[in-house]
């Protein structure tokens, strides 16, 4: 009798949850699970912010999948999936096809550009290890060509699209790096422009109150940030950004993150979209394919009060604890158990020592809510690799700190 097929795309937060905690529950040869991602590594989007900044390497902000997976349990293939075919139970990848008794869909979102003309073109994103090491050394080259050309001062303007979660923390590292970046390469602070495009009325991210959003803005201006809001950008060009109100915004570096939208392949697949991502039953199931279990930035969940749930790191990884249950379940033939949203709080990095955030009913702010936030990266370090990786990556990190001292010295 064959083994039933368990094929999870995708090793973000949902995708990598999903398999380890499935691989506790099964034993070795019980069923054939398969994980597919396209890189042989797994990276922490909510840590990106900060290798794009400069003020921390992309090292820390990913971890070898080997190394998190028990290869006796799980089978890792390192591919691109190119088609989802639900109704022959198959996936397409670049030089096969995989077949499935069940699957999970946790590739990921793609940048949602509003159809704004330009921005796919000439703005960067922070979506990958990649892309931030891309930023990183982007933003470099201008100060550098800065000192070729002095004339043009708008090599020295950063304009980021987008105040929520990860522009404003992004904005925080990089008023943070501008100083050393100021003295590396010579140049005068005070002609330095971070300019932060909000298309709502409000900076930081939903949801956190009046006070704590103040509080968040006042300590990113303190920090030479400036803040246009209600303000739409309309169009993004080669040297620039052309916004609502006709102003045009001399700029040589635009990072956009304005929006994220769920992955292009659930469409194509002919799953019910809404902006990429689909609706799920009480068991994170699509409704259209029960043998299709979706997970993160793919999903859309439904709150008791009848609004979706938004797309974060914190709801995929419950998302994953709850899909391995369920798939444990499904191979046994016991009831499926619903997925209930234990929502914890929301912690949002404003630069070093800097943070603001609500934990449950109770708001925190400065240097507390800064130590919660490492608190919080570190539980997610010790859920997917235990101590060993949390020690792992003090180590690297301690490194690093040490080759920054010597190079200063």
């Amino acid at each position: 009798m064959s083994r039933p097929k368990v094929v999870i795309l995708g090793a973000g937060y949902g995708g990598l949850v999903t398999a380890i905690r499935l691989q506790k529950l099964i034993k070795a040869d019980e069923v054939a699970v398969t994980l597919v991602n396209k890189h042989d590594y797994h990276y922490m989007t909510t840590h990106l912010h900060m290798p794009a900044a400069g003020t921390d390497h992309h090292e820390n902000a990913r971890v070898a999948i080997k190394d998190l997976i028990d290869e006796r349990k799980i089978h890792f293939i390192k591919a691109t999936v190119q088609q989802i075919v639900p109704e022959e139970k198959k996936v397409v990848l670049t030089d096969e096809v995989l077949t499935y008794d069940y699957l999970v869909v946790g590739l990921g979102s793609e940048t949602e550009t509003f159809g704004i003309p330009g921005l796919r073109e000439y703005a960067m994103t922070i979506n990958s290890i990649n892309s931030v090491r891309f930023i990183r050394q982007h933003t470099q080259y201008m100060f550098a060509k800065y000192k070729l050309d002095s004339k043009h001062k708008e090599y020295l303007t950063i304009v980021v699209g987008g105040a929520g979660f990860t522009g404003t923390e992004f904005v925080g590292e990089l008023a943070d790096r501008i100083p050393d970046l100021c003295h590396m390469f010579d140049v005068d602070p005070s002609l330095v422009q971070i300019i932060n495009i909000e298309a709502s009325p409000t900076a930081l991210p939903p949801g956190l109150p009046n006070d704590l959003v103040e509080y968040g803005m006042d300590v990113m201006r303190r920090k030479g940030v400036q803040y246009k809001l209600s303000t739409a950008i309309k169009a993004c060009e080669p040297g620039g950004v052309l916004l609502g109100d006709g102003q045009f915004i001399p700029a040589g570096t635009v990072i956009w993150s304005g929006g994220v939208r769920g992955n292009s392949l659930l469409q194509d697949a002919g799953f019910h979209v809404q902006r990429g991502r689909v609706k799920v039953d009480d068991y994170l199931r699509s409704l259209q394919f029960p043998d299709v279990f979706i997970t993160g930035d793919c999903s859309i969940v439904m709150s008791p009060e009848g609004t979706p749930y938004p797309a974060n790191a914190q709801i995929a990884v419950q998302q994953g604890c709850n899909t391995a249950k369920n798939l444990y379940y499904s191979l046994s033939g016991k009831p499926l158990r619903p997925f209930a949203y234990d929502y914890k709080g929301t912690v949002a990095s404003l630069g070093r020592g800097e943070a603001i955030g609500i934990l449950k009913v109770k708001k925190v702010k400065g240097r507390l809510a800064a130590f919660l936030k490492k608190i919080i990266d570190a539980r997610y370090l010790f859920l997917i690799g235990g101590i060993p990786l949390i020690f792992k990556k003090m180590i690297f990190k301690q490194k690093q700190a040490t080759r920054k001292r010597h190079v200063r010295n």
